[in-house]
């Protein structure tokens, strides 16, 4: 593996959870950073003239456990309703800190910093304007820029410095500056250079009370930004708290899966003040998922188990790249490794019996007039039967695994399927006598493994797994012992019990993905129903972009800006859509999160007028202002027109 030369390490430990600890910064009564708890927000959709609407679902969010409530202020006849709206609320009893959020309009963000507690903005349109201009700065125009932003900027800073009122500089992947565009690229480090040009100005004027966010859509971006920011802070000597979200995530398991993924993998390295899980749903329904996220890390010092030191844990070298993504190399052994995309093992060793119905929970459907199996997109590649034999003959896309002491009595009794063993590290099958095995190692086996010299069997894929509630970190740690060894890895998961698997398991793997790091995922869960467990192993596998089984949908969740009934579009749009693998098609609200968010998307929906869609190729306008009762037919048209329709079979 390549080593990267870094002067910091991203987070405190590789091999240890520890939180990074911020400075604090009061919003109202409620602080962040420090000490405090990671906090919990969420975002109302009502329109924010609106007052008694915007009152009520405010309340809904701050009885199910929501800690900040973010308004959109759009304008200056928005900004200054917030009053009212904060009037009816500290009225009623609720003492929640509100927090106003900004796009384009430095004159609202002014009025409602002398409000509430707490102004969103957002560098790459706070005050630029996107044309998506191509230009070539000069080092000097460049800096007559900068001069530009601080003129429309310091107004605000001292606004806020007057009143005590907190301040998120929050960047966008898809809505940065042409400035920013034109010298860093649509990058990480773009990202954070956005963000540090108006903290560097808010220092500059003795403030400091401020939260930074880092937010994409594609997951691997968003933690790539975060880690990148927290490194240059370090190298300046600052500690600024963070607010984590993967924005436009979507609904359902899948929006579920994608916030976990960004968020998880950063606060399993001890990132993070406040989260906001961004779901194209009610904003109460995100406060239990963002809740479930957090349980994890209430007490983690006290549970976590020891895992060994790493010798780069802190300054100097560390053997993978934290802001690229490069996958490790390994050799291929049947389908695991090489080139090829993750696999997906499922675990079926707790059924009494299997059958051919047992296979149609992980994507194989038996049709026995025709004699024949169906495959889904979503269809595992192996399945692992413990102690059980197969009795029928399976699918040739499907592998069997059973355990190596079965291995040798079941290999002359299987049917046309093949049969690989599941072992302890070098048993007798790991010798020779299976083609394939697939090798339980543990921590100290590959620690034997290089001190001793020990030869790897070619035909071997290890198995990683751990019962470390810290199980990112103790995996890592392996792939770390690994060095210059190639052989592919599984990685194994295990759950007695647990209600949101989806982001438990997210938080365990993604991570490790994302860093190129494993070749498979392996989830055993029986207390589990065994569809979700499948789609948990493939959607995380999406949202990493490790593997793209089904179409994916950047759906925002919806604000006061919004210009049509999203979370009914988004259901719409997925209902005629959702057999087209491998397309993204984004679903914004309106243009603030439209062809800047819609970066990573094929395709776009954008609401831009009361009732009117403008539909997007990519960042491009390709019809505007299309009656919402024609524009799904019209998205189905402009996907057919690129050649990239399928009839659902």
């Amino acid at each position: 593996m390549d080593l990267v030369a870094d002067k910091v390490l991203y987070c405190n430990s590789l091999t240890r959870y520890e939180r990074w600890e911020t400075r604090e910064v009061r919003i109202g009564d409620v602080a962040i950073g420090a000490s405090h708890p990671i906090r919990v927000q969420s975002m109302t959709t009502t329109d924010t003239m609106d007052t008694r609407a915007t009152v009520a679902q405010s309340i809904r969010m701050i009885e199910a456990g929501c800690e900040y409530v973010r308004i959109t202020a759009p304008s200056i006849r928005e900004a200054e309703n917030l009053a009212a709206i904060k009037a009816e609320l500290r009225g009623r009893g609720y003492q929640a800190p509100l927090i106003a959020d900004i796009h384009f309009t430095p004159n609202a963000a002014e009025a409602a910093a002398r409000i509430v507690e707490k102004v969103r903005i957002n560098p790459g349109n706070y005050a630029d304007k996107k044309k998506f201009n191509i230009i070539e700065y000069t080092d000097e125009e460049y800096a007559g820029e900068l001069e530009r932003i601080r003129k429309r900027f310091v107004p605000l800073v001292r606004i806020c410095r007057e009143y005590g009122t907190a301040m998120r500089i929050g960047t966008n992947h898809g809505s940065l500056s042409d400035r920013i565009m034109n010298r860093y690229g649509d990058t990480p480090a773009g990202m954070v250079e956005s963000a540090m040009e108006f903290l560097r100005i808010a220092n500059d004027e003795g403030y400091h009370d401020i939260v930074l966010s880092m937010k994409a859509s594609n997951p691997l971006v968003m933690v790539q930004a975060y880690r990148l920011l927290v490194v240059r802070m370090k190298e300046a000597g600052m500690n600024y708290p963070l607010h984590l979200g993967v924005t436009e995530a979507g609904d359902g398991e899948d929006g579920r899966i994608k916030s976990a993924t960004g968020i998880g993998t950063l606060l399993e390295d001890g990132l993070g003040d406040t989260i906001r899980v961004s779901l194209t749903e009610e904003p109460e329904l995100e406060i239990p998922v963002a809740r479930a996220l957090l349980r994890r890390y209430t007490d983690r010092d006290s549970t976590q188990q020891p895992v060994p030191a790493y010798a780069h844990d802190g300054p100097g070298l560390l053997p993978f790249d934290p802001f690229a993504y490069r996958p490790r190399v390994t050799r291929e052994v049947l389908n695991v490794g090489g080139a090829h995309v993750p696999v997906v093992v499922a675990d079926l060793s707790h059924l009494p019996r299997i059958d051919e119905t047992s296979l149609v929970k992980y994507g194989y459907r038996y049709d026995a007039g025709s004699d024949k199996w169906n495959i889904d997109d979503l269809a595992c590649d192996f399945i692992y039967t413990g102690r059980q034999s197969v009795g029928f003959d399976i699918p040739g896309t499907l592998g069997v695994i059973c355990d190596a002491e079965r291995w040798k009595e079941f290999r002359h009794r299987t049917r046309h399927y093949p049969l690989y063993a599941f072992d302890q590290f070098f048993s007798d099958s790991e010798r020779g006598e299976a083609a394939v095995s697939f090798v339980r190692v543990s921590m100290d086996d590959l620690s034997r493994l290089r001190r001793d010299g020990l030869v790897v069997p070619p035909n071997a894929v290890w198995i990683f797994e751990t019962e470390n509630p810290h199980a990112m970190a103790a995996m890592r740690r392996m792939f770390l012992e690994l060095g210059g060894d190639d052989t592919p890895v599984v990685v194994r998961r295990s759950y007695a019990s647990t209600k949101v698997l989806p982001l438990d398991a997210s938080c365990d793997v993604a991570g490790l993905l994302l860093d190129g790091f494993g070749n498979g995922i392996w989830i055993q869960a029986p207390a589990v129903p065994a569809a979700l467990v499948n789609r948990t192993c493939f959607g995380i596998l999406q949202a990493t972009r490790t593997r793209i089984s089904r179409t994916e949908y950047i759906s925002c969740p919806s604000c006061g800006r919004t210009l049509f009934d999203l979370q009914e579009t988004t259901a719409s749009i997925r209902a005629r859509t959702d057999h087209l693998k491998g397309v993204k098609i984004g679903i914004m609200g309106c243009i603030v999160n439209g062809p800047g968010e819609m970066a990573d998307a094929d395709y776009g929906y954008v609401g831009t007028g009361r009732g009117k869609i403008t539909l997007y190729k990519g960042r491009e306008v390709v019809r505007k202002n299309i009656p919402a009762t024609e524009a799904v037919d019209a998205l189905i048209d402009l996907i057919r027109d690129n050649g990239d329709w399928t009839e659902k079979d």
